[in-house]
Order: C-alpha cells, then sequence, then structure tokens
C-alpha cells in the first residue's frame, strides 16, 4: 500500500512543477484543484486570512520557491529535515484519509438491516493504504481546517470519528456537489455530532409511537382483511418515522403546504398515519363500500387525501396526489401543484410550499420520467425551491428483481448526482439515523433550495402483494427477513434497556393502537378541524355542471382595438427582427379592421382579453414563446441584445397595469414530465389557463401515460377537474409520418362521459373563441386541439373582425359559399380540419355545384343538435361523406361514424373519403403524399363505392 501512496505522494520531489502549477492555480480557485490538494494547502496555511478578492492572502513565491528548492537538493541528508519531512507526509495523509471517506465512507456504512452483504473492499478507507502503522495511532494532527467537530485528535481518534460519521448507520454522498458551500455545510451538520441524533426520552417515544402504528396498521389489516392486496409497508415502518419529522420540520420553517407523491408502497399507512384518515373509512373500502358520485372510481391504494395538521410552525396542510400504478409518473404532477402554490402565494423560491416524492428502489432507477423530473429542478419555468427524495428501498424492486438486473448502477439514487442532490443513505433499523438524517434533508433544502435525498434502506416483509410468495425468488433472503423481529421491537427493546420505557412499554404501545383500530379511530389524530387556508382554492363553482357548449365569449370593438394596440408595440429603442416587425404591423392592422384576423392574432387576443378580464395565463412547450412555425411571436428578442441581457419583451405582460400574470415558457426537450407538470398546475389552478404546446403534435406520444391516466380518466376515477389545454400541431403537409399527425383517432378513443374536449378549429375567430370559453364557461374540462400548421398562414383561414366582436364558438360550421343553392346539393361532405380548405378548392376545380362542405370542428363531445341542423339545411341530400386527411384507420372515422350515421334520414348513405388504412401515421414520400392527397379528393366527389352505409 505504501508504494502505491508513493507513486502519488505530494512531497515527491520530481513532481515540484506539478505542485508549483498547482498551487498557482489554487490561489487563483481553491476549487479548481483536486480536494486532496485543496485541504493540503489549506493546511499550509497556519493564518487563512483571506484579502477583499476572497482569495488567500498568503505571499506564495517561497512555497514555489520551497518546491523548486526541495527538486534540486534531491533527498533531505538531515534527521531533523527528514523528521519534518515524514510529518509533513503523515499530516497529508491524514488529509487524505479524510476526503477518501467523505468519497467513499458510504460504501462501508452499516445500511442493510438484513446484513446480507459482505463489507467491499475498499483500499482507500484503511490507514495502511497511506502509509500509516499501528505505532502511528496516537500520533496527534491539527484538523481543524479540514475536518469539523475537533481542532486536535489522534489518528484513532480521527479514525473512529470518520466511522462513527460516514460508517455506521448512516452513509452521505454529496462530494460531487460544486459548490463548495454546499459540501462544508454538510461537512458541519454530519461531522460536527458524527452522524449521531442526540433525542430526548420524549422525542424518543415519539418515534416509537410512529413505528408501532406503521406497524400496527398492517398487522390489523393482515388479519382482518385476508389476502386483500394492500402493497404493506412491513419492513420500511421508519418511513412513517421519516415522514412525521419531515412534515413537523417543515412546519417549523415556515412551510405552509406540502404536496406528497406517491406510488402504492405503503400508501394507506401514509393515508391513516400521517394524513389523519379515519381507519374505519379505509376499512369500508376494503369492505367494498365506495363514491357513488364517480361514474369509474379507483382502487384504495391509489386514492388521494388532504387534510391540516398541526406543527411546530404552525398549521400546515398536506395533500397527497392521487397517483395511478405507473409509479414515479405522479412525480412531475406534484411539481406543478407545487408551482401552482407557489404562484398563488406569490412564494418564489418555495418557501412556504414543500414538495415531497416517496420511490421505490426499482422504480427511482428506472423510470424515465425521474430523469426528466430532476432536469427541471432547477429550471426557471419549472424549479419548486427544491424537492426532498424519500426511497422506501427494499432491495428487491418489484416481484423478483435482483439489484444486478434492476439498475447498472451501485445506489439505485444514483440518478440524482446529474443535479448534484446529496443522498443520505439510512439503515431503517436504526429510526434514529432514519429521523435524523430526514432533519437533515429539510434543512438543507431550507438553506440551499435544492433536492435532496433520504434513501431508507430497509426490507419487504411480505411479497410485492399480500398474494406473492417472494420466497419462490428470494428463498435466503426470505429466511433472514423470517427471523428478523421487525424495526418496531428491536427499538422498543433498545428503549427499554436505557430506561426510556417500562418494559412492558411497547407492547402496551401496540395494544393501544389495537384498541383504537377496533374502534376505527386514531390512536393519535394529527389532523385540525376546520382550518381555513386563505390560499386555498374553492373549486366548488366548477364542479357538477351541466355540460354546455354556450359561452359568451365575444368582447366589443373598442376593447379589441385597445387591446390591439397594447401588444403591437414595443418600447422605444427595442430593436425587433424585420419579419416580426411585419407581423406586430399586420396584427395593428387587424385589430383596426383593415386585415382579417389570421391566427396568432386570434389566439393573442384571446389571452390579452383574459388577462385584462383576470384569468393569469400559463404557456408552455418547446418552442411557446416564438411558436415551432414562428407564428405566436409572445415573445420579442432585440436584436441588439441577447436574450440572456434581458433583451426580451413580452407584449401580453404589458396588457393593462391590473392585468392577471401571462407566463410563457420555452420548456425543457420533454413532454412526458413537461406534460404531467402543467397537468399538476392546472389541478391546483382552476381560474389560469394552463396550455401545454407540442412543438409536433406526434410528440405528444412521449406523454402517452399522462394522457391515459390523468388527462382523459382522472375525474372519473378520482373526482378531479381539471382545464389543461393541450395544443398538438396537426395536419398532413407531406412532412412524413414523425410531424403529420396528432393521433387525433387515440383522444377520440378515449372520450366518454362528457371527461374531454377534442376540437379541430380552422379560422383565427375560432381560436379566439375557443380559448376564451374555456374559462368562462363555469367548469373545468381538458380541452384537446388539434392545432393547424400550413392554415397559420392561410389568408382563407383569416377572420372579419366582426366575427370576433358578435359570435362565439361554432361547433360546426355549415356551408359559407352563398353560391351553393341548398335546395340542390344532392350530397353534403362532412370533414374536420384543414381538409376543409383542400375540399373547397377542389369543388371550384370541379364546379361541383351540387355539393356542400361543412365542418365539425368540435368533435367531442358531438355536437348532435349542431350537425342535425346543418344537415337539415340540405332536404334533397341523398350522400353524407365523411372526408380526412388521415388514413381510414386513424383520424376521427371509427370513432364518430356512429355519431353522423345517428343524424342520417332514412334512405340516406354514409361514405368515407380518406387515404386507405396504414400502420404508419403518414407517408414519408411527398410525391406519395400528393397522390393520396389527390385521391381522398376525387373519392370525395366520385361515385359512391366500396363502404358504404346506408340508413
Amino acid at each position: 500500500m505504501m508504494q502505491q501512496y508513493n507513486a502519488s505522494s505530494y512531497l515527491f520531489g520530481g513532481n515540484a512543477p506539478y505542485v508549483e502549477e498547482l498551487y498557482e492555480a489554487y490561489l487563483n480557485n481553491p476549487g479548481s484543484v483536486p480536494e486532496n490538494w485543496r485541504a493540503y494547502f489549506d493546511a499550509m496555511q497556519n493564518v487563512p486570512a483571506v484579502d477583499g478578492s476572497g482569495r488567500p492572502d498568503v505571499a506564495h513565491a517561497p512555497v514555489i520557491a520551497s518546491f523548486a528548492e526541495r527538486a534540486k537538493q534531491g533527498p533531505i541528508r538531515t534527521v531533523h529535515a527528514a523528521a519534518d519531512a515524514e510529518m509533513g507526509r503523515k499530516r497529508v495523509a491524514a488529509q487524505q484519509l479524510i476526503a477518501a471517506y467523505r468519497f467513499l465512507g458510504s460504501r462501508w456504512a452499516n445500511l442493510d438491516p438484513l446484513q446480507r452483504q459482505e463489507r467491499p473492499q475498499i483500499p482507500e478507507l484503511d490507514p495502511a493504504f497511506y502509509g500509516f502503522t499501528d505505532a502511528d495511532m496516537d500520533t496527534q494532527f491539527n484538523i481543524s481546517n479540514t475536518y469539523f467537530g475537533t481542532e486536535n485528535a489522534s489518528l484513532r481518534d480521527l479514525l473512529n470519528a470518520l466511522r462513527d460519521t460516514y460508517c455506521r448507520s448512516v452513509g452521505v454522498e454529496y462530494m460531487y456537489i460544486s459548490d463548495p458551500a454546499e459540501k462544508r455545510w454538510m461537512q458541519q451538520r454530519l461531522e460536527s455530532i458524527r452522524s449521531t441524533p442526540n433525542f430526548t426520552p420524549e422525542k424518543k417515544k415519539s418515534i416509537l409511537e410512529r413505528l408501532t402504528a406503521a406497524e400496527g396498521l398492517e398487522r390489523y389489516l393482515h388479519t382482518r382483511y385476508v389476502g386483500q392486496k394492500r402493497f404493506s409497508l412491513e419492513g420500511g415502518e421508519s418511513f412513517i418515522a421519516s415522514m412525521d419529522e419531515a412534515i413537523q420540520r417543515a412546519g417549523e420553517r415556515g412551510v405552509e403546504e406540502i404536496v406528497i407523491g406517491m406510488a402504492h408502497r405503503g400508501r394507506l399507512n401514509v393515508l391513516v398515519n400521517t394524513l389523519g384518515k379515519m381507519p374505519q373509512d379505509l376499512f369500508a373500502e376494503f369492505e367494498g363500500k365506495h363514491a357513488d358520485d364517480l361514474p369509474a372510481g379507483d382502487v384504495k391504494y391509489h386514492q388521494g387525501f388532504s387534510s391540516d395538521v398541526s406543527t411546530p410552525g404552525g398549521p400546515v396542510h398536506l395533500s397527497l396526489a392521487f397517483n395511478p400504478s405507473h409509479l414515479e409518473i405522479v412525480n412531475p404532477v406534484v411539481e406543478g401543484s407545487v408551482k401552482a402554490r407557489m404562484d398563488r402565494r406569490g412564494d418564489k423560491e418555495g418557501a412556504q410550499v414543500l414538495p415531497i416524492l416517496v420511490h421505490g428502489d426499482a422504480a427511482f432507477a428506472g423510470q424515465g420520467v425521474v430523469m426528466e423530473t430532476l432536469n427541471l429542478a432547477q429550471t426557471r419555468g419549472y424549479g419548486t425551491g427544491g424537492t426532498v427524495h424519500i426511497v422506501i428501498n427494499n432491495q428487491i424492486g418489484f416481484t423478483t428483481s435482483d439489484p444486478r438486473d434492476a439498475r447498472s448502477t451501485t445506489y439505485c439514487s444514483d440518478v440524482v448526482k446529474m443535479i448534484e442532490a446529496p443522498v443520505l443513505h439510512v439503515n431503517a433499523d436504526d429510526p434514529e439515523a432514519v429521523v435524523l438524517a430526514t432533519q437533515i434533508a429539510l434543512d438543507y433544502r431550507t438553506e440551499f433550495k435544492k433536492d435532496i435525498v433520504v434513501d431508507i434502506i430497509c426490507f419487504r416483509k411480505l411479497g410485492h402483494n399480500e398474494q406473492d410468495t417472494p420466497a419462490l425468488t428470494q428463498p435466503l433472503m426470505y429466511k433472514k427477513i423470517g427471523t428478523h423481529p421487525g424495526t418496531r421491537k428491536l427499538y422498543a427493546d433498545k428503549l427499554a434497556a436505557q430506561g426510556i420505557i417500562p418494559a412492558d412499554g411497547g407492547d402496551q404501545m401496540v395494544k393501544a393502537y389495537r384498541d383504537a383500530m377496533d374502534a376505527g379511530k386514531h390512536s393519535r389524530d394529527p389532523v385540525i378541524s376546520n382550518f381555513k387556508n386563505k390560499y386555498a382554492v374553492d373549486w366548488i363553482p366548477f364542479l357538477n355542471r351541466k355540460w354546455t357548449d354556450a359561452a359568451d365569449t365575444a368582447i366589443p370593438a373598442t376593447e379589441i382595438k385597445r387591446l390591439a394596440e397594447r401588444i403591437t408595440v414595443v418600447p422605444e429603442g427595442f430593436k425587433v427582427h424585420s419579419l416580426v416587425e411585419k407581423v406586430l404591423g399586420d396584427r395593428a392592422a387587424m385589430g383596426r379592421g383593415e386585415l382579417n384576423v389570421d391566427w396568432g392574432m386570434g389566439e393573442h387576443l384571446a389571452f390579452a382579453s383574459l388577462v385584462a378580464a383576470g384569468y393569469a395565463i400559463r404557456i408552455t412547450g418547446q418552442d411557446a414563446g416564438r411558436g415551432t412555425f414562428t407564428h405566436r411571436h409572445a415573445v420579442l428578442h432585440d436584436q441588439n441584445r441577447e436574450r440572456w441581457d434581458s433583451g426580451t419583451y413580452i407584449p401580453l405582460q404589458n396588457v393593462s397595469d391590473k392585468q392577471a400574470p401571462f407566463t410563457v415558457i420555452d420548456s425543457v426537450l420533454s413532454e412526458e414530465a413537461v406534460l404531467a407538470f402543467e397537468y399538476g398546475y392546472s389541478s391546483a389552478e382552476p381560474n389560469t389557463l394552463t396550455i401545454w404546446e407540442a412543438q409536433f403534435g406526434d410528440f405528444a406520444n412521449g406523454a402517452q401515460v399522462v394522457i391515459d391516466q390523468f388527462i382523459s380518466s382522472g375525474e372519473v376515477k378520482w373526482g378531479r377537474a381539471n382545464g389543461l389545454v393541450m395544443m398538438l400541431p396537426h395536419g398532413y403537409e407531406g412532412q412524413g409520418p414523425e410531424h403529420s399527425s396528432a393521433r387525433l383517432e387515440r383522444f377520440l378513443q378515449l372520450c366518454a362521459d362528457n371527461n374531454m374536449q377534442v376540437v379541430q378549429p380552422t379560422t383565427g375567430a375560432q381560436i379566439f373563441h375557443l380559448l376564451r370559453r374555456q374559462m368562462i364557461r363555469q367548469f373545468r374540462k381538458p380541452l384537446v386541439i388539434m392545432t393547424p400548421k400550413s392554415l397559420l398562414r392561410n389568408k382563407d383561414a383569416g377572420s372579419p373582425l366582426k366575427d370576433l366582436t358578435h359570435g362565439h364558438f361554432h361547433t360546426v360550421i355549415g356551408e359559407v359559399d352563398e353560391k351553393i343553392d341548398a335546395s340542390k346539393v344532392k350530397r353534403v361532405i362532412a370533414c374536420s380540419g384543414k381538409v376543409y380548405y383542400d375540399l373547397v378548392n377542389a369543388r371550384k376545380e370541379r364546379a361541383a355545384a351540387d355539393v356542400a362542405i361543412i365542418r365539425v370542428e368540435q368533435l367531442y363531445p358531438f355536437p348532435h343538435k349542431a350537425f342535425a341542423a346543418e344537415l337539415k339545411k340540405f332536404p334533397n341530400m341523398v350522400e353524407l361523406v365523411w372526408a380526412q386527411d388521415e388514413p381510414q384507420n386513424q383520424g376521427p372515422w371509427f370513432q364518430i361514424q356512429h355519431n353522423i350515421f345517428e343524424n342520417l334520414e332514412d334512405g340516406q348513405k354514409l361514405a368515407y373519403a380518406g387515404r386507405p388504412a396504414s400502420a404508419s401515421p403518414a407517408v414519408g414520400y411527398y410525391d406519395k403524399h400528393y397522390a393520396q392527397q389527390k385521391a381522398l379528393l376525387d373519392t370525395a366527389f366520385a361515385k359512391l363505392k366500396g363502404f358504404v352505409l346506408t340508413k
């Protein structure tokens, strides 16, 4: 080992030029040199003064000269000099030893309650690696500059202190953090107490009470409801003590709201023992009782809950987010909910609202949305002031997973290193260490506004669920689990041995909890009744409302003119791009009625009118500011300054002096986490128009879990209303299979129970009224908009100003060509979206005066009355053709043909015109695209053939 050390020794004469260079770098920036060198240079300065710039204020020329002189002299010959050199080497070695334990100590920590793994061989943690022998154990070192907690210590005492701090029940990873202040903070917290808590007897009894409640609920359910799934927490009971401490400590530090996200492991325990759900209500769910007002409902271990609990800092409102079995998908939903609550409070840093995310070990390592959510943590549009992550690490994953198969990293938490979040690994059989780790996590988050992880390493007493037999695949592990007495029993025995509780004190706690369960009540009720949170949102006005398409969305021409003026001017001296200058000029003309209102202006006028009326707006997406197709220009860029120099101006933030906020964010390159974030935001804030825009509609594929499990079904499963808007560019322009379709058919397939709206507007006035309708109507439903691409600049899609001042959103737009004689119409072509304009042009080319064309702008809920009214205008209609851009097995055809058929009269026929069925959303060759487009137009006007339905 000594030979290994000498190979890289600081004092080896040939290294003097290298050392000189390092020392120069150290003086310029101490953080630029390796930790061990920084510690050595720190120790060389007995008086570590600094000058006004923050750099060490020492004369370094003599130090550099001493290195150079040493290199010239060769081996030091005098006994005194040799002794000094040896002592210097030992001091440096001691500093290296400290650094090694900070970097690697967690690998030696006693973290596994089952003690299944042998301690790995890590030479750097052995003093012999640095040339120390038993004779050096009593050598004294001054370590005041490099180690917290003591000034002078023998090597023996230093080694004991390092092992206590980094290798007992807590193993910490933080040395990869680049901010020296954060590292020093962590070192001070851990090393000053050797990672060992000093709790009062009352605190210890409180921890035991939490363990008793956690274990007691699981055992009670296990015996009362044999074989029913509950995803037991047994083996990880310390998690409940951690949750309790997190809430209490957060409240003590000024937090007033906590939003919790977790999957099903231990969820019932959190509902009862943390949030205060009445046990009798949980028992009723086990016995099959359910809410009659929900069309679908959900299993009990997906349910959310809210309550208010008392803490040393005052009441704290707790919200457990509803969550499907997609495990980590709840993470960004929670972050979005927290962001909405922060914005409502004007809480810029998250001082008053805290997200807590609870993970399973395999999911934390394996689910991609974890990384996506972590990547949001320090961004401007999505940061929530730091998240406390708690891992229930049962070391087995889900069913039969082995860590070697579950991940490619040492720890399940290694993904958080991407954002330099520290990790506190802790042995669940030491509940005091678990509570201490939780305290440190809350304090770190409070101090630095960043994420941190508490990795509670425990075990799973039962199988993945209560119907599983884990010994089938983990026989040796479950032999150990079978002989484990349980964390509660171990801790109760420890407190009894310390004289803190009587010998039978633990058993008395168990009996008291069991008696409370028999009564269907809490042994300790954590909930405050009748507390009114002044920042709470009243959702009652938006609930249980009958569906209506109608809303008064028109605004006076004078107001439109005023708004148009405000959103088309820029500050003096602000230089916009020439193309944007033309856009602003055209929009000003639109506001005066001189040009028809295009899509971009329709959007802008809707936004401006809403913020002026007090409705906040939040729109995000990968190109939300500019718009993917450069149609929005909500954020203007000064051509003489970069955006990083505040060279931007947002007209919609300057509509009036008392307007509501308008927020537009160019999101990270993520669909799943960002869409889930916006869903969470909208779920917590009904008075904000929350919009997510896909760069291309196809990209919503990457967020399908959010669409399936939250957006389309959240209301019928959980009673959670939501007004999120999705803007999905959709249209067949010959751009290939990945940039054509927003998979309209998938959304329509999910439609039922009036759960959401799917629309495809085709004019500037339609998007204006649609966006206003979304907020003005007194209910909240998700809105999916198939937004256009080529129509953004198609002059035919523009609307006269009167359509905004007197109109409303039309679910169906009838024939608008006054030259078409309704009495002579034999065929009606119904369609949706951009293909309408293609059909109109094709009719002109064919002079097909007996064909009328109508647009279905709202595909769901299907507007039966409006559609039937349009058909009745053509008394001699014989044929109705549904025409669409999409392939036959995609688009609206198969999802709405029954609605169309229902509105036909006896003898009338229904046929399809469009692309043939395809495994791909669109073809990739433009000539083939053009041929298909021509064929569908020909079919729309040709004699009916093939698949024809007759009423």
